[in-house]
């Protein structure tokens, strides 16, 4: 069986915590050993300074190098603590970028069971716990380490055998209370789950507030957030007990044993077997070393909780996204453009010049949540270079997996799909995406301003090129209105918009990414009837040469499509134009005729 390495371990070789910053590390290990250094001389100079003798001439010199060593402490200490600090704020942005970033890689399947509340604990209090670790704790616990160290050193150079007696009587007693500290880190761990429970909790409430209240289940939704918080407050109520109890018991054992054996060194200087200065030195060592157990035992508690928290935190870093993505496709800023600035195509890249432009071949799909349900039931279609079509159903039919597929979000389980002419398996993600561009049915809204959410369609679009967009979905008028205009700030998911012009501010994104391929998921279903006739209009404008592909609940909005794709469980059942269908008798007619009626 392979050795298990703990995430802590893991954590600090896989991303190279040391040799990153190894000059930082190195100039913290020099003050930390100078400062150590100082404060293990300080009972040198106590032991001179009593031997001395308060009448003698030499005292003055004792005093000085007293002070001598209290200012090298103070700037050793200093520059120990600025270095530490530092790094414990710079680990922590690394953590927070890389956990950051792989959370964006993941396929929305990965978000099915993980909820964006648990990843901003994980991103906040979860990393502030390492940021604990590595600025203060791992220094306080390297410092004590040392000076346990250097203390028992010169406790051995000064009385061998009350030395040898601590020792001895220390190891019995702190190595099964290390064992126990295994205990803590797992209690630590399910405390940081509760909490992030909490946070997961908090953030879906918010997101739905208006849901909430219109409701009325503020007291539903504040007990349960109070049941919530009270849990994560009984499992951190246990883990601090625990945690008092090891550090209460730790302390006083150690302290036990120094004052027994400070007991037997009073019994020498009585005896005349150690001078009282050896004593005075031996005794502010011992304090040293308990100082140094104490802090110890401290640590260990933090060490624990980062540990926890560091396990979790791994676990979003080291997640593996279902669909994996090339170091040369991570951004798509210097892929060629297929694309021209304006609505025709560009019909120099081979690619363009392919005459269909999605083939779905015996493509067969079914959620990982529902094995057994086949959401895709090998579909067969194909879709012309340039067209326009359409696609109906009841719910449920399988409409918006298809557009999820199309953007490879899910693998088909069989069969294959084709995007312009190519396997859409050997597309680098990012171009393949860059080739489409959606409207989506709940249209996401930014918080940030109208030309920063029109501009996220192509982050490089001059201010002309937006606001062309903007007239095209029909959104100048509103956003002209707006207090600043297209530098007027949205609100958080664009909560000061009605829904049609959060649909039509989607529309004007999609509209300035200029892709070869349009999605469009009842794009116009927010929409009055006289703003979807104007955005009609425009899409009329927009999507000839561009091949689009339309769902559609409301019929009105795909009589001009080429061809209407009518889908039910999965499977293509009719398709051809509203005329035909109407003829046929099939599912269309009826529910055309449910609409119409």
């Amino acid at each position: 069986m392979a050795t298990k390495i703990s995430s802590l371990t893991r954590w600090l070789r896989d991303y190279r915590v040391i040799s990153r910053y190894k000059l930082q590390w190195f100039l913290a290990g020099v003050f930390l050993l100078l400062a150590a250094g100082a404060t293990l001389s300080v009972p040198l100079a106590f032991r001179n300074l009593v031997n001395t003798g308060i009448t003698s001439q030499a005292i003055n010199q004792q005093f000085i190098n007293l002070l001598i060593l209290a200012a090298v402490l103070a700037v050793m200490t200093a520059g120990r603590f600025y270095i530490m600090s530092w790094l414990g704020e710079r680990v922590v942005a690394d953590i927070r970028q890389r956990v950051f970033a792989n959370v964006l890689r993941q396929s929305p399947e990965y978000f099915e069971t993980l909820k964006t509340g648990e990843v901003l604990s994980r991103l906040t209090s979860d990393t502030t716990l390492v940021q604990t670790l590595v600025g203060s704790s791992i220094s306080i616990a390297l410092r004590s380490i040392v000076m346990l160290i250097g203390g028992v050193t010169m406790m051995l150079i000064t009385s061998p055998w009350l030395a040898g007696t601590m020792i001895t009587l220390l190891l019995v007693i702190v190595l099964p209370l290390w064992a126990l500290g295994r205990y803590v880190r797992k209690m630590s761990r399910t405390s940081q789950d509760k909490v992030a429970d909490t946070s997961a909790m908090a953030g879906e409430v918010l997101n739905a507030i208006t849901t909430v209240q219109a409701f009325v289940r503020e007291p539903h939704e504040k007990q349960r957030y109070d049941r919530a918080v009270e849990i994560a407050f009984n499992e951190a109520k246990k883990r601090i007990t625990m945690r008092s109890v090891l550090t209460a018991t730790t302390i006083m054992l150690a302290f036990s044993v120094i004052v027994f054996v400070l007991w037997m060194g009073a019994q020498q200087v009585t005896a005349g077997q150690m001078s009282l200065g050896d004593l005075t030195q031996f005794v502010l060592y011992a304090v040293f070393i308990a100082g140094s157990i104490g802090a110890l035992s401290e640590t260990w508690g933090d060490l624990q909780r980062a540990a926890g928290a560091t396990e979790r935190l791994v676990e979003l870093m080291q997640a593996e996204p279902a669909l994996k993505v090339s170091d040369s496709d991570r951004g798509h800023q210097n892929l060629p453009r297929i694309m021209k600035q304006n609505s025709h195509l560009d019909d120099s890249p081979s690619v363009l010049n392919q005459p269909t432009a999605m083939v779905f071949a015996n493509v067969t799909f079914a959620y990982a949540s529902r094995p057994d349900f086949l959401v895709m039931n090998h579909l067969d279609l194909s879709i012309p270079q340039g067209a326009r079509y359409a696609l109906v159903g009841p719910s449920g039919a399988g409409k918006s997996t298809l557009f999820a597929m199309l953007l490879r979000f899910y693998e088909p389980t069989k069969g294959q799909i084709e995007i312009l002419g190519r396997d859409i398996a050997k597309w680098p993600v990012n171009e393949l995406r860059n080739l489409i561009g959606i409207v989506p049915q709940d249209p996401v809204i930014f918080a940030a301003s109208a030309i920063d959410n029109i501009r996220y369609g192509r982050l490089d679009a001059s201010y002309d090129d937006v606001i062309s967009a903007a007239k095209s979905a029909h959104a100048h008028g509103f956003i002209s209105d707006l207090p600043q205009g297209y530098d007027s700030f949205l609100g958080e998911r664009g909560v000061r918009l009605s829904g049609g012009q959060k649909q039509r501010i989607s529309i004007a994104r999609a509209i300035l990414k200029n892709p070869a391929i349009l999605l469009l998921d009842e794009a116009t279903s927010a929409l009055d009837a006289e703003s979807e006739r104007e955005v009609q209009l425009a899409l009329d404008t927009v999507l000839p040469g561009r091949t689009s592909l339309t769902i559609a609940h409301r019929l009105a909005t795909v009589l001009r499509a080429d061809r209407i794709l009518v889908l039910e469980y999965g499977q293509l059942l009719e398709q051809g134009q509203h005329a035909e269908l109407m003829a046929a008798a099939g599912l269309y007619a009826k529910l055309a005729k449910l609409q119409f009626a």
